[in-house]
């Protein structure tokens, strides 16, 4: 929540007009309590977990094999609706009440790390720095903790019901064991916690994060890399 009882107020004590971006935050920030505007999150997880795999997923029901096949890494590999359907509706259902629940407690951790809600916004250029060093943390920490996952007990235990899909699809970027999907929580929640900042780029965060997610667990190649592989 925004602590001025005006845009007025607000460019007051920025000392100069408020940007456009942030006469719109103004907007629809000032009476939301901060709480609820962390929660955003789990509206945000569920939007992109829906539609980031909605395409190649429609593209892989309708189009025909030899349309799909020469950029499929399991070429001989197609899902039937029923099966899309069922991992959709069991991912949805783990995310509920793993992160959405983690969500709803998590409140405290956030402020006392200092992700931030008011004025200003940050920079495009503090943003964009902000982001690749949390790329760079979650990558390097999500690497190890994902060879701890696959050693013979956490592949027991754990790893295991991610791999379900050995064929990948989109939907299943996230379909994992509960206590996997809170463990990789982790990573990404380290490079905000080392680098705090505005809620705006928290949330911008985790969608980056989960659209990569989805991208890498598509079971399509890129075109470009399908073109370096024929040569």
């Amino acid at each position: 929540m925004i602590p001025y009882a005006s845009a007025a107020a607000a460019e007051a004590a920025l000392g100069r007009s408020m940007t456009r971006a942030e006469a719109a935050w103004f907007r629809y920030s000032a009476g939301t309590p901060d709480y609820c505007l962390y929660c955003h999150n789990i509206v945000f997880l569920l939007v992109v977990y829906t539609l980031a795999p909605l395409p190649l997923a429609l593209l892989e029901l309708r189009a025909p094999a030899t349309l799909t096949s020469p950029y499929k890494l399991q070429p001989r590999v197609r899902l039937s609706p029923a099966a899309f359907f069922r991992c959709y509706k069991d991912t949805a259902r783990v995310l509920l009440l793993t992160v959405g629940a983690l969500q709803l407690v998590s409140y405290p951790a956030v402020k006392m790390v200092g992700i931030r809600t008011g004025l200003p916004l940050p920079s495009l250029g503090e943003t964009a720095a902000q982001l690749v060093v949390y790329l760079l943390v979650e990558d390097y920490l999500g690497y190890w903790i994902h060879r701890l996952l696959h050693t013979e007990w956490g592949y027991s235990k754990i790893h295991h019901v991610h791999h379900q899909y050995m064929a990948p699809i989109g939907f299943a970027a996230p379909y994992a064991h509960w206590a996997e999907v809170i463990i990789l929580g982790f990573p990404a929640f380290a490079g905000p916690a080392i680098v705090p900042c505005h809620i705006t780029t928290f949330c911008l965060w985790f969608i980056i994060r989960h659209v990569e997610a989805v991208d890498t667990h598509s079971g399509y190649l890129s075109t470009t890399y399908h073109r370096y592989l024929l040569n």
